[in-house]
């Protein structure tokens, strides 16, 4: 697993959003993350949300944290776009600095088994801090993701 820190500037992305906590993720009946992305690319909406950069990944990012891991949470799937689009939910990308873990691998097992890794990272190094603000996937090619951590 490559794990690099890095600073990261202040971007909008616009697509869909869903609240959900990580308890309600493992249970088929109540997952709300991987139907909002099944609609996300069936709707083909990386392509058609207004005012997309051009070099744009997708992103799934993580925001409006109740608490912690534990607690309830926003996942909003999207592009980066240059003004919030009308009709897509919107958040800004908080600019600060980012614990970056690359990983390649079939989709989605690479980003379950990338967020195991990054839960595990975090209570092995008890001195880093979440930020628990902004986190978000970068999805860099159809077998490669970053995920962004926010630290203190």
């Amino acid at each position: 697993m490559d794990v690099k820190q890095q600073h990261v500037d202040p971007f909008t992305v616009s697509g869909l959003r869903v609240r959900t906590t990580n308890a309600a993720e493992h249970n088929a009946e109540t997952a709300k993350i991987g139907p909002m992305w099944g609609r996300f690319f069936a709707e083909g909406l990386a392509q058609v949300i207004p005012d997309k950069l051009t070099e744009s990944p997708v992103y799934g990012v993580y925001s409006a944290y109740e608490s912690d891991a534990s607690g309830a949470f926003d996942v909003t799937a999207g592009v980066a776009v240059t003004d919030p689009s009308t009709g897509f939910e919107t958040i800004r990308i908080e600019s600060g600095d980012y614990l970056v873990f690359s990983a390649s691998g079939a989709m989605p097992d690479t980003v379950i088994s990338t967020w195991g890794y990054i839960w595990n990272h975090f209570q092995t190094n008890p001195h880093l801090q979440r930020r628990f603000a902004t986190d978000f996937e970068a999805y860099t090619g159809p077998e490669s993701v970053s995920i962004y951590i926010g630290v203190r």
